[in-house]
């Protein structure tokens, strides 16, 4: 099955000329494609004239430069007592949510066989570095979750690579989520209003395929994004693999010049369940070995680098569903919540809370 992929140069036209909530008949029908398909696939693959390949490739030259550097360097960027929410996470810090989550457990075993996942053997082997993007807030009870930047030595263009891919991939985010929320039939701004100052992310991962290059190796074990909505530009090596909400499994394979979108756990707090959170692991598939050899036939990196944004609703906002899906019989299982104790609360059972008693 292939993804939906929209194109957002018409609705950026028109919504660039319109005002408030006044789009077009036949761009609502754009809208509906877009919240259809993230409430059925939990995914979506978009054009953005503003995020060209050869941004996404700029952005994967540098982070590939980097995560080559050894292990000591990169340890330097390390701040485990801010929840590992800047600066780099090593390998095998992050849990996956499987490992740790009975009631996720419970839900993988009634998976048909064709459809399981991947059984990691442990943390994931693989490296992460977050890089903050856009505004912060001058007051908020969440400062930890807005920590300011970590910049590596030796690398000059990092701050502007970093601020300019991310910042383009949050534009595209935010004409998805004005898209998305039309497609509910909520207004324009109900999403966008809520990310303003957010936590966003620039989280790119690093992995090593000439150590962990096997096949059924499992760099991301299966497990859901705690955030709104997350974006990724095209890796250079496949093996991203979802879960549609029919229970489907599917190797994504995203376009040159597309970019792939995936829903979070905030956004189906905001809809009450309506679109789900989407399930996702990535794994060293075959597509990924003949990938491995052909870098290997062109004196390429070696490391797996995913261009990953989070994209997260403000710390200090309130979580709950929204509009009409406040009237939803399961609206009661997404009672008010602020998105900074969310997002904690989270990040406690992946292990990446760490202790805020160390240095």
């Amino acid at each position: 099955m292939e993804l939906t992929v929209i194109d957002l140069s018409p609705y950026l036209e028109i919504a660039g000329k319109s005002a408030g909530d006044s789009i077009d008949q036949q761009y609502r029908g754009l809208c509906s494609e877009v919240s259809r398909s993230l409430r059925e696939t939990g995914a979506l693959l978009v054009k953005d004239p503003r995020c060209s390949a050869e941004d996404n490739d700029r952005f994967i030259d540098m982070m590939e430069r980097y995560f080559e550097r050894p292990g000591e360097f990169k340890r330097l960027q390390e701040r485990r007592h801010l929840h590992y929410q800047v600066g780099v996470t090593p390998e095998g810090v992050e849990v996956p949510r499987s490992l740790v989550d009975k009631e996720m457990q419970e839900k993988l075993r009634a998976i048909p066989k064709e459809f399981q996942p991947s059984t990691p053997k442990g943390p994931d082997p693989k490296w992460r570095y977050m890089w903050r993007v856009g505004p912060r807030p001058s007051k908020t009870r969440f400062q930890e979750l807005n920590s300011e930047p970590v910049i590596p030595e030796g690398f000059p263009e990092w701050q502007d690579t970093m601020d300019s891919w991310g910042c383009k991939m949050i534009s595209a985010i935010e004409a998805v989520a004005e898209m998305a929320a039309i497609g509910f039939g909520l207004p324009k701004d109900s999403f966008t209003s809520l990310m303003k100052q957010g936590p966003h992310l620039l989280a790119p991962t690093g992995s090593d395929l000439q150590r962990f290059g096997q096949v059924g190796t499992v760099f991301a074990g299966y497990h859901y994004d705690l955030n709104f909505l997350t974006i990724h530009g095209r890796s250079r090596f496949p093996g991203l693999n979802i879960w549609l909400r029919n229970g489907q499994k599917v190797e994504v394979k995203v376009p040159v010049g597309c970019l792939l979108i995936q829903t979070g756990k905030q956004i189906e707090w905001l809809t009450a369940g309506d679109c789900i959170a989407g399930m996702h692991e990535v794994v060293v598939t075959g597509r990924t070995v003949d990938a491995i050899k052909l870098a290997t036939e062109q004196n390429r990196s070696l490391w797996r680098v995913s261009s990953t944004l989070f994209a997260h609703i403000a710390s200090d906002a309130v979580l709950k569903p929204l509009g009409h899906f406040a009237e939803s019989p399961l609206a009661a299982r997404y009672p008010p919540m602020c998105a900074g104790e969310f997002v904690e609360q989270e990040l406690a059972v992946i292990n990446l809370k760490g202790n805020k008693t160390e240095p």
